[in-house]
């Protein structure tokens, strides 16, 4: 009975794992998106400000 619920342990501590990893590669990719969305934003602000 403690095997087995040690191997059921370690595949929930892998999930766990791989979905805290997910996540944070999200919010990289994300963060990095909006950084650059608003770098485009200000790029043609500041375009139509001087004309």
């Amino acid at each position: 009975m403690k095997k087995c619920s040690s191997k059921v342990g370690l595949i929930v501590g892998i999930i766990s794992v791989a979905a805290v990893v997910a996540a944070a590669v999200t919010a990289v990719v994300l963060f990095f998106d909006k950084k650059k969305k608003d770098e485009e934003e200000l790029e043609h602000y500041l375009d139509c400000s001087i004309q």
